[in-house]
Formats: structure tokens, sequence, C-alpha cells
């Protein structure tokens, strides 16, 4: 098999025997067929430790790793998915923002649990390739949800919910005159100035409504001024978006479902390889973890990225951040404990820090020397911006033959206008999602940043599988994630049934609660509780790996 073939499918000769027909399961499988693994199905009930299902990976001298899925966590009984959403707090975070809880109609912890047990089983293949035993990991339901809501439960719990009182206003998203529904973006205070004064907004209303419109990823809260929504209401959406295009903000129509196209991507993680020498062997692995003695090089920002690298961190990779002189301002974002923003300690935990000027020639030197010391690059630049550092592939390609490279981006070539801004609630806009989520209210994208989450498990997917490819093939791998591809796995995965009401359901608790009831699922540290890993891994003599 050449290493352009084993780049498109690193589990390619590799089979694994799948029991279940629970979501978790549905999902874990079709990931593990797009890298090329074969799948045998089996009837019958899963041991009493999987609950919601079981993968074992085959052909490991008599011996089968692989991954046990459960519902719970060994912290607090649940069946399905509308208990987790309840217990673990979805159900809170996603009815927030309009008053009440509501449980999300996509069955949204259990597709997040099938991509961490596709994981699970990769790392256990790539451990087999490092010389390691047989590792079978444990990945429950709840604890994908827990990982889901860790940040707001970081926040929540360093101002013991303080942070997330009432506020008059309604959320997103807007309406024109001509009755088109839309969601609107920007990062930068400026161009929301210039948006609202050129459409002649009131001046308290815009200076009132940027604070909560810059939280909103946050706090899951979004209350604006009704003078905001009035203005729109007043304009055509093409005087909206012409406006918005000039200002440097993106305005986006919600999309149905039936209008929204997959791109046909024969992979999950658009890879390939570069004709190179051929890479040095990785690390022998050692028991503390599947990607112990791997380092990672990150150079991310906000949710999917830095999700994406802890990940990796908390499967046992070194991982040092790339960060800007005087370090990543959300470092500095409140509420601060021991000095360091919650929100930013929840995804940035156990990482390393190297600052370099990317805009000098001499930082860039240093990131390049940081990369090729790596066994994986991991950013989420806008794309072009990689190769501007010096940091595509054609240039490490010789100093690093081996570097796995993943580009975790928005719309990964599909954004609806050149320029609009990659994020959470315009994919979820573009991308169906809103409609998806519709429970009988108008369409609206969720506050709960669900496709920054699930596109970050996604490119730590993408790294696994580029580890594996290097391991199997002796070549590094470049790959390109995207928060659209969270969209589309959300989209195959369709409406669940969380949604609809049935006795027994545990109640809905708030971010506080959830880790007061799942304290294994959190690590407390100047009194926030940050996540831990959602996996464990022991090998088949019963030894702890993780």
């Amino acid at each position: 098999m050449t290493a352009t073939a084993v780049t498109a499918a690193p589990l390619a000769g590799t089979a694994v025997r799948a029991v279940g027909d629970t979501v978790p399961v549905r999902v874990a499988v079709s990931r593990l067929r797009a890298l090329g693994c074969a799948v045998e199905r089996v009837d019958g009930a899963p041991p009493a430790t999987a609950s919601a299902g079981r993968i074992d990976l085959l052909g490991t001298g008599g011996a089968t790793s692989g991954c046990d899925v459960a519902w719970s966590t060994p912290d607090v009984p649940l069946t399905d998915e509308r208990d987790v959403q309840a217990a673990c707090g979805l159900a809170h975070l996603h009815g927030r923002a309009r008053g009440g809880p509501r449980f999300l109609p996509v069955d949204y912890a259990s597709v997040c649990a099938g991509v961490l047990t596709a994981q699970a089983v990769t790392a256990a293949a790539l451990v087999l390739e490092r010389g390691g035993p047989a590792l079978r990991g444990s990945v429950s339901v709840a604890g994908a949800a827990l990982l889901a809501v860790a940040p707001y439960v970081a926040e929540a719990t360093a101002t013991r919910g303080r942070a997330f009182l009432p506020e008059t206003g309604e959320p997103p998203p807007f309406r024109s005159a001509d009755g088109i529904r839309f969601e609107i973006e920007t990062l930068d205070p400026e161009s929301w100035l210039r948006f609202w004064r050129t459409l002649d907004a009131p001046r308290d209303a815009i200076a009132t409504g940027w604070a909560p419109f810059q939280r909103r990823f946050a706090t899951a809260m979004c209350p604006l001024p009704a003078a905001l929504f009035a203005t729109l209401a007043s304009l055509p959406f093409e005087v909206v978006r012409d406006t918005a295009r000039e200002c440097g903000v993106g305005a986006v129509p919600l999309r149905p479902m039936a209008e929204v196209t997959d791109d046909g991507s024969a992979s999950t993680w658009r890879p390939h390889a570069v004709d190179v020498p051929p890479a040095p062997a990785l690390p022998a692995w050692s028991p503390t973890g599947p990607l112990a003695g791997l380092r990672v090089v990150e150079a991310t920002n906000r949710v999917q990225g830095p999700l994406a690298g802890l990940l990796l961190t908390l499967l046992g990779a070194d991982t040092v951040r790339v960060e800007p002189p005087g370090g990543d301002p959300m470092r500095g974002v409140p509420p601060l404990a021991g000095g360091l923003s919650a929100r930013f300690a929840a995804f940035n935990r156990g990482k390393d820090a190297a600052e370099c000027d990317l805009k000098s020639a001499g930082g860039r030197r240093a990131a390049v020397d940081l990369a090729v010391d790596g066994h994986v690059l991991l950013y989420n630049w806008p794309p072009g911006r990689a190769e501007r550092f010096g940091l595509g592939a054609e240039d490490l390609a010789a100093r690093a033959p081996g570097l796995v490279r993943v580009h975790a981006d928005g719309w990964a070539g599909g954004e609806p206008d050149p320029g609009t801004p990659a994020t959470d609630f315009l994919v979820q806009a573009h991308g169906g999602i809103a409609d998806l989520l519709s429970d009988g209210a108008d369409p609206a994208p969720s506050l709960v940043t669900l496709t920054d989450v699930l596109g970050g498990m996604i490119a730590a997917e993408a790294a696994l599988a580029g580890l594996l490819t290097r391991a199997r093939a002796g070549v590094g791998a470049s790959a390109r994630t995207s928060l659209v591809d969270a969209a589309r796995l959300l989209r195959l995965a369709g409406r669940g049934t969380a949604h609809r009401p049935r006795a027994g359901t545990p109640p809905v608790a708030d971010p506080v609660s959830v880790a007061e009831a799942f304290p294994a699922a959190f690590t407390t540290v100047h009194g926030v509780a940050l996540p831990r890993a959602p996996w464990t891994f022991t090998t088949l003599e019963g030894e702890g790996a993780r």
C-alpha cells in the first residue's frame, strides 16, 4: 500500500467488532469506516460495563483492545440521552438564553461520545504500532456531555454562578423587513459600531448590546436591546448584508435542512501526504497515556483549536502553545482564578507556552523550530496564514518529514460569502443546525457552542489518524477539518428524542450543580472545576494506562 493510500485510510487492514445499535456506536462505526477500518456488526447485548455499546479491535494477538461505551459515569446513574442532557447541564445551557431548560432535539452528547469512542480505538491501534500492549478504553455519553459543558462549568465555579444573573432582552436571530431570519457576527468592536451606526441604530442600544453579544460564546446568553432588532426589521436583508460586507461583519441567513448540500468529501479530514524522505519512527510507547512521548505544537485560539489540543494533551501528549508576546489575551478574560481566566484554563490545563512574535522574522523562525521538534502541528489560523509564516507543508517537509499538520478550519472553503467569519453560530445558521434544533418554535442556533466543541473533537481525531499514518507508513500527513464537518455530522445524526418529555428524567442541573454531582469528571484548581480526560484506558492485563 502506498503512503498516499495509508494517509487517506490509516486504519486500512484493521477490523473491529461492534456491539450495540445506539447513536454512539453508529457514529463511532462511521468514523472508523471513514478511516479505512472494516467493521463487523454483532447482534446481542453488550456487557453490563458497556451499557451503550462496545467496539473491539480485532487481530491483536488473541487479545481484544477497543472501547466500551456507557451512558453514565460512576457518579450518577443515567440511561439515555435525555437523562444525560438533564444531569450534565446541556438542557440548562441550551435553554438559558430563552428563559428555561430546553432539551436539544439532536442526540448531541451521543454524537460526541461516538467521536470520542472512535478516538479511543484509533489511539489503541497507535499504541500497538508503537510497540505497546492492547489497551481497552472506556467512554461515557455523560463524560462527553461534561466535556462539552466544561468551559461553562469552569466559569460558573469561578463565580459561583454570579456571572449568569438574569438579564432583559432577547437573543438573535434577527428578522429583516422581507422576512428573512439571519445571524450576524463580528469579533471586532469597531466593526460592530460601524455596522450599527451605518444603519442608524440608537447609540445607547449599540453600546449596551456589544457586551452580551461578545460574551455569548461564554455565557450561552445574548440579551440584546429591542432597538437593534427593530433597526434590522425595518430593512430588507439585501441592505443588511451589503452593509455588513462593507463593515467587516458577517450576515448569514438561517438555511433549512432541505437546502443544505454536503460537500461530498471522501474523507472526514481531507488528508494528503507530502513527498518527502521517510520519517524516523515514533518514540516507543510508555504507560502514561496513548500519546506519551509525543509532542504537539499548538497555535490556536477561542474554542475549537484549544479543545483539540486539550484532548491530545489528555491522551498524554506533551503540548506547547505558540502565543504572542505577553501571552494569549484570553488568559486575562474574567473571571480569573489564580491569576488566570477560568475559561482559558478549562481549554488549556496541562499545556506549556512559548511566546513567538509571528510578525517578526525571528519570531517566525522560533515557531518553525518548535514545529520541527514536534510530532503534531495544530493551528486554526485562516487559510493561507500558516504558509505566510513559513509553516506550510512544503516549508516543513525537508526538516520535519514525519510532521502531522492539522488545520482546524471553519468553512473549509464553503463560506456563504468571501470573508464571512467562521464562527459557531454562523455555521449553525448556514449549516442547517438551527433548523435541526427547531422544537416547535422558530428555528434558532443554540447558544451552546455545539460545532466548536464537536469540531475540536474532529480535529483531535485528525491528529490521531495522522499519527497512525506516520507510525504505519513512515510519512507525515496534512489534514484540514472544520466547523462545517461538525455541522455535517449533526445533520447526519438527525433529530433525536431527548426533547420529548417522559417520566423519570433527572432534574435539570446548572453548571455549579454539575461540578458537584460529577466530582470524578473534574479536577479543582484555585477553586475552579476543570475537565479531566473523557476516557480511561487499561491494559488487558489490568494495569492502568491513563
